[in-house]
């Protein structure tokens, strides 16, 4: 089955985003991203990065983070990096989304979480079921929200509609889907350990709760599926599952 998701979208695309885990692989793919779609003619991304955690030891190395930043807030550091790499006007917030002061008129098309509890996911959906039903199209409507979890050599990237419903149009070649489940519809949180999630304290104890490489492989696997929806204005697949022990990729249909 395919889906025609991008049509629904503005011209300008909005994401937010955290910068835990895979956030700072993320946001990078995102920068470059952005430089393709503006070569290609369209007006580009606008992403705001949400994250209250300031950057320790344990992230050196592998959240590519440096000794120079230690204390610094992640998305501060994050976003004033790429916005004078590539001369952008990002945004970092050095605080958890939603906000207290955060309201459904200020919230974004596309919602990525790179985040390493549960509760921060129930708290999110918690929101978005109050947009659930809205029709609006702008910057701030929030459409798609992509879900990046892990464990220590095997993840899920998983996209779905925050809306209930999006017109799709006719085709005769495609199935078109009007809907595509958001992690928290697929994943029964119930079941998995709050204390298997979380943050570390040492890089050696990091990697023992995930391999090194994991968080950038499912990057680039969660942002070529969004770098498909924007270029072909569809996407076949909603997600993929990764192990690295296998060294394999399976993708979830739309």
């Amino acid at each position: 089955h395919g889906q025609l998701p991008a049509e629904t979208l503005p011209s300008r695309h909005h994401p937010c985003c955290g910068c835990r885990r895979y956030g700072i692989q993320v946001i990078a793919n995102l920068a470059r991203m952005n430089v393709a779609l503006q070569v290609l003619g369209h007006p580009g991304l606008h992403v705001t990065v949400f994250d209250p955690d300031i950057i320790t030891e344990a992230n050196i190395g592998r959240q590519l983070f440096s000794e120079t930043e230690l204390g610094l807030n992640k998305a501060v550091s994050l976003v004033t990096r790429i916005n004078r790499f590539f001369g952008y006007a990002w945004t970092a917030e050095p605080q958890c989304f939603p906000t207290r002061n955060f309201s459904e008129d200020n919230t974004a098309n596309i919602i990525i979480t790179c985040t390493d509890n549960i509760r921060s996911r129930l708290t999110l959906w918690k929101f978005l079921k109050k947009v659930r039903k809205e029709n609006f199209s702008d910057h701030s409507a929030p459409i798609y929200w992509m879900d990046f979890g892990n464990a220590q050599t095997t993840g899920q990237v998983l996209v779905g509609n925050i809306r209930s419903k999006i017109s799709q149009p006719a085709s005769s070649e495609y199935l078109p889907m009007p809907r595509m489940n958001v992690i928290t519809e697929e994943v029964s949180y119930s079941t998995i350990r709050e204390e298997d999630s979380g943050p570390s304290c040492s890089l050696a104890e990091a990697l023992r709760k995930q391999d090194l490489f994991i968080n950038s492989m499912l990057a680039q696997i969660g942002c070529d599926i969004l770098w498909r929806m924007f270029r072909e204005g569809r996407t076949f697949y909603r997600g993929a599952y990764l192990n690295l022990d296998k060294l394999r990729v399976n993708t979830i249909p739309g």
